[in-house]
């Protein structure tokens, strides 16, 4: 191996094993892992640059921007208590609907855009419960990602492999919603013993808040009503984004834009509300993972993965399938996946069926369940709990994110050879 090559290797690995140990704050893990790069010659500065995804950042920037002002009118607060009333008041109920309206949503909209917004209403329900919101938003972790990858536009990985496969929204409803629905079934299922002895309300504090007035709870009806305009238009637009040749982060500073100038907000106080930890780590994320593509690692995966399975399609899609969730773990599955539509596009070259397409999309999206670092909602959640004073550690994370990954990623390699590889 050449110096770079090593020198790449360590600032890599020592990044993760920081994110992973947090002995530093993972924003200046990933911060200080990209700026190496640069500064040690293994990637230029434009090429660091150029690999940040500002769709991705402007985006998660516009959402924030709408949750930020969407919150201020307490309808978060009068979902909560309308989930916790369908639910009986039953914490396991509770996370069992919370997770569904995560799920669907996430199929429907994106999982960026539902953690946004269902964050804020499992916090506040958590905090009148007497309840830690860890169990709650860990599970909304889960579903966000298991019911993201329904769609094309559920998860971002999905909306890059979509583009680079002609993959129409029709294919990825007909081949991956059956295998979410299914995953999910059996996740809420086992989610009453994953966090078995985390499911406790206080009964005071919850008699006292299923007998709340949810109507109360709206502050600011006139607010409230332009929001919801603005919110409903802008997921419209997230709908019709293709024919309306516009990205999604596009749409959500044009909707976050236009809600501060019909509200009145101050720029100053919105932005405020950003959470700029979480821009910053993914920006440090783009440029780390910048280096670990100069090196050539993606290659040598790719060159690794053809010479294991000589080019047979059932061995090239199920071992695409298991790296791209233990790679997508590692290194966020968006970055990933922008890195390996190439590596997939040859391998799938001639083959009689896109099988190797779908093990990509399958591993990228339910390998982002692994680690707090695995994919964008995580990373969310996250920065939401700790801005709430409810930190969740990388190995907190862990400890229920691996076993649900390693399960529905045995449940997904199941369903790839019914479907593609018989």
């Amino acid at each position: 191996m050449t110096p770079e090559v090593v020198i790449g290797l360590a600032i890599f690995a020592g990044t993760y094993v920081l994110i992973a140990t947090e002995r530093i704050h993972k924003t200046l893990a990933a911060l200080a892992g990209g700026v190496l790069m640069v500064l040690l010659g293994i990637v230029t500065q434009e090429q660091a640059f150029e690999e940040i995804d500002f769709n991705v950042i402007f985006l998660l920037a516009g959402m924030m921007i709408l949750a930020g002002i969407v919150r201020k009118t307490g309808v978060f607060g009068w979902l909560a208590v309308r989930a916790a009333r369908v639910a009986g008041g039953d914490p396991y109920r509770i996370l069992v609907v919370l997770s569904l309206i995560t799920a669907v949503a996430s199929a429907l909209l994106d999982n960026v855009t539902t953690v946004v917004l269902v964050g804020p209403i499992t916090l506040f329900l958590a905090a009148r419960l007497g309840m830690n919101p860890f169990p709650f938003l860990v599970s909304e972790i889960l579903a966000s990602n298991i019911g993201g990858a329904a769609t094309l536009i559920g998860d971002p990985p999905n909306i890059l492999i979509g583009s680079a496969a002609d993959l129409d929204f029709g294919a990825f409803l007909f081949v991956m919603t059956p295998l979410s629905i299914i995953l999910l079934a059996l996740y809420l299922v086992a989610a009453r013993w994953l966090f078995r002895g985390m499911l406790e309300a206080d009964p005071a504090l919850r008699a006292s808040f299923l007998d709340l007035d949810e109507r109360s709870m709206i502050t600011q009806p006139a607010l409230l009503r332009r929001s919801l305009a603005v919110l409903a238009l802008t997921l419209v637009g997230f709908l019709l984004h293709g024919a309306l040749h516009l990205e999604p982060a596009t749409i959500a500073l044009a909707g976050a834009v236009l809600l501060m100038i019909i509200a009145r907000e101050s720029p100053d106080e919105v932005l405020r509300e950003v959470e700029w930890p979480t821009l910053f780590f993914f920006i440090g994320l783009f440029m780390l993972v910048a280096g670990v593509i100069e090196i050539g690692l993606i290659d040598t995966v790719a060159m690794t993965i053809e010479d294991i399975t000589g080019g047979a399609l059932a061995g090239t899609s199920l071992l695409m399938l298991w790296i791209s969730g233990v790679l997508s773990a590692m290194v966020d599955n968006i970055p990933y996946t922008a890195t390996m539509i190439p590596v997939v596009a040859q391998l799938s070259e001639g083959q009689p069926n896109d099988g190797i397409w779908w093990a990509l999309a399958m591993g990228a999206d339910l390998g982002g369940n692994a680690t707090l670092i695995g994919a964008s909602a995580n990373v969310i959640l996250a920065g939401m709990a700790e801005r709430e004073g409810h930190p969740i550690t990388f190995g907190q994370f862990l400890r229920f994110g691996l076993p649900v990954t390693f399960g529905t990623m045995l449940i997904a390699t199941i369903y790839l050879w019914l479907r593609f590889l018989l």
